[in-house]
């Protein structure tokens, strides 16, 4: 992105994405302020007169300390703003288990065959374990809230970037796993019945499947001939929601804000998946810049200023030495400034943004709402409060 691009990104905010999205999806690299600025979305969506919801599928619950209450349940719970808004402002975390269990009551071909599938000891292991489910249930329990039709703006908040990834990737990859050749082996009739798991899985396989079920006291073998038999016929269900949930994401009114801080590194991440979001066709809302050093202005000039520094410095007298302390740190804030600046656009360099907000570094951490009010106002109008 030219630095004449990068001007005009500046010149755009996120209010037209609060004001007209239907889901808007944070995300970025780990402690760049990812979960406040999710909250403060939904602070800024209620503020302009919407019903907002706000899930979290992090696990560290900075959503709920965010918001400046106890606990978030897998239920929306309603949050009270300190100054009344038109809208409401809503929140709740993703209960994984919960939204896995709802599924399997959604495609199974009886109550029995789901009670069946969410006592078995094997499909309680793998809707805990199984590498991309977190972010599956997530997309899962989204559509869910989409279809209610209760929410005029659904803010999903993510894991850390390579995790949010894995939230674009996770029906892929779950339906992948649900076509893989183990899953279709285990499928065979021979299986489903209970005989010949040895002679398709090897020897091998089979004597630690016996060792582990001597260890356990588990009778691997029949969770796994029972919890296959049990999921047969559900997977068309699981492909077909996994589509919906990819349309969703891909529909106009979905739109993705990735959050970044100005250092190289959570930068690097930031390109990353607004590349990768190009790619999938999907729809970047803007990126938000948090903890940024504000500018200092140009008076005096850099010389003069080293200069003054410079013959300070040589005096003996103690103010004159507290004073050139001083024009030292205003010289420093200057380059740190300067030098975000520069490193934001260079790491955006080429890219198509819809808008681009810098957040301003605060004086301390975010934990209620008045403080996700104040950066509310800023992904909104591009200005300090």
């Amino acid at each position: 992105m030219s630095s004449r691009k990068l001007d005009e990104a500046r010149q755009h905010t996120l209010e037209s994405a609060v004001r007209d999205a239907h889901v808007l999806v944070t995300t970025g690299a780990g402690g760049v302020g990812k979960t406040t600025t999710a909250a403060a979305l939904g602070v800024a969506a209620a503020r302009q007169g919407r019903r907002a919801l706000v899930l979290t599928i992090d696990p560290a619950r900075r959503l709920a300390q965010a918001m400046g209450i106890d606990e978030l349940t897998d239920l929306p719970s309603r949050v009270e703003l300190e100054t009344p808004a038109e809208g409401e402002l809503w929140a709740m975390m993703l209960d994984m288990q919960t939204t896995f269990d709802r599924l399997i009551d959604r495609h199974a071909t009886s109550a029995k065959n789901a009670r069946d599938i969410k006592s078995n000891r094997i499909y309680r292991t793998l809707s805990s374990t199984l590498s991309g489910t977190q972010e599956y249930m997530a997309m899962e329990r989204l559509h869910e809230l989409h279809d209610a039709g209760e929410w005029d703006v659904l803010v999903v908040d993510t894991p850390p970037t390579r995790s949010a990834l894995d939230f674009l990737d996770a029906p892929t990859r779950m339906t992948s796993f649900l076509e893989g050749r183990l899953l279709r082996l285990l499928l065979k009739p021979g299986v489903l019945a209970g005989r010949g798991v040895g002679r398709m899985v090897g020897a091998g396989a089979t004597a630690f499947i016996r060792v582990a079920g001597r260890v356990t006291g588990m009778e691997l073998l029949q969770d796994l001939a029972d919890f296959f038999r049990d999921f047969e016929g559900m997977y068309e269900g699981f492909k077909e929601r996994a589509d919906q949930v990819l349309a969703l994401l891909r529909d106009p009114d979905s739109r993705f804000v990735v959050v970044t801080s100005p250092e190289p590194p959570p930068l690097r991440e930031a390109r990353f998946f607004l590349e990768r979001l190009e790619q999938e066709g999907l729809h970047a809302a803007g990126v938000v810049v948090n903890r940024v050093q504000p500018e200092v202005p140009r008076d005096p000039s850099a010389s003069s200023l080293n200069r003054a520094v410079e013959g300070l410095s040589q005096s003996d007298d103690a103010a004159d030495q507290a004073a050139a302390g001083t024009l030292r740190l205003l010289a420093d804030i200057r380059n740190l400034a300067s030098r975000q600046r520069r490193d934001v656009g260079s790491s955006l360099y080429g890219l198509g943004i819809p808008a681009l907000v810098d957040v301003p570094l605060l004086g301390g951490d975010v934990h209620d709402l008045d403080g996700l009010d104040t950066i509310a106002w800023t992904l909104t109008t591009g200005r300090e409060r």
